[in-house]
């Protein structure tokens, strides 16, 4: 894996970058931040404004492209910043727009970007949309999103754990978890290319609570970009943090404490809170858990498949 030197909206708003599909499959990290991105709204605290108030950059919701030197490209999450992922990941497709979006549930950062389709604004015709049994009900029953169904803007596509999405150099597996599912379930995505996997897991309660141990899917993938919304349980002082379940980082680092190294370094953390510390590359959190073996995900980095 090569962490790229460009940042997304670098892509977005310099124009004219077309990446170069040598790869057969590649897998771009589009945005990192929790569904709220970075800064949130009626956050004034240090992580979202600096010593003059001003607001910090801008971090876009969590969302991967994927690229392949013979195929479309295909988009992971649905944010509030789809506009600029979708220019992104058409640019690093020689101009080519995405035909498919995977959506993991069905919570605001993750599926609320399938409004720019519609006929307000980009009135697209038959993006492919795949999701969770409930998932897909809850877009063709609910307004709007129903809207998009019935006008074709979206093909809304069912998706049992367990069936392979196949793409033209490999496949997608669904891997259902644990998660809040007031609307709908929740799955983890394995994106499997020519030579290697990618294990795509950005919400979950808490480890324990999955079915499937972790250090065994870790065996069975290359990569692994996981749940790190929050670094610790010291974050929201006045929420009750048992309402908003994730795995902490720091507990995460304590599960994978007696892990080989090789096992480590295919962790990147990933789904950041606002609040999260390993937002700031320099903070010292970030330097702590880098030190430590494992990675944390940037907006630019690609991993090669």
């Amino acid at each position: 894996m090569r962490p790229s030197q460009f940042l997304l909206y670098f892509l977005v708003l310099g124009g004219g970058f077309y990446g170069s599909l040598s790869a057969q499959m590649r897998v771009h990290v589009l945005g990192t931040a929790q569904d709220a991105g970075r800064p949130q709204v009626g956050c004034t605290q240090s992580c979202c404004m600096d010593a003059k108030g001003q607001l910090l950059p801008h971090e876009a919701v969590v969302s991967l492209g994927i690229t392949q030197a013979d195929g479309p490209a295909s988009l992971l999450e649905a944010t509030p910043d789809l506009t600029a992922q979708w220019t992104a990941l058409s640019q690093l497709n020689n101009g080519q727009a995405p035909k498919r979006i995977f959506i993991t549930h069905a919570h605001i950062g993750h599926y609320t970007g399938l409004m720019y389709l519609g006929r307000e604004a980009m009135n697209s015709q038959l993006v492919e949309v795949f999701g969770t049994p409930r998932l897909i009900e809850f877009l063709q029953r609910d307004q709007p999103w129903k809207q998009l169904c019935d006008v074709q803007n979206i093909w809304p596509q069912e998706w049992i754990a367990g069936d392979r999405i196949l793409l033209e150099n490999g496949h997608l597996e669904a891997l259902p978890v644990p998660h809040r599912d007031e609307v709908s379930d929740t799955y983890g995505f394995i994106v499997q290319g020519p030579s290697k996997r990618l294990l795509f897991l950005p919400d979950i309660d808490k480890w324990e609570r999955w079915e499937t141990d972790l250090d065994s899917v870790l065996q069975t993938v290359d990569y692994a970009l996981v749940d790190a919304t929050f670094y610790s349980d010291r974050e929201l002082p006045g929420r009750n943090m048992a309402e908003i379940p994730h795995p902490f980082v720091l507990e995460t680092l304590a599960l994978s404490r007696d892990w080989p190294a090789e096992q480590k370094a295919k962790l990147y953390f990933i789904h950041f809170n606002h609040s999260n510390p390993l937002l700031d590359p320099k903070s010292r959190e970030s330097k702590h858990v880098e030190k430590l073996g494992y990675h944390i995900a940037r907006t630019g980095m690609h991993f090669d498949l």
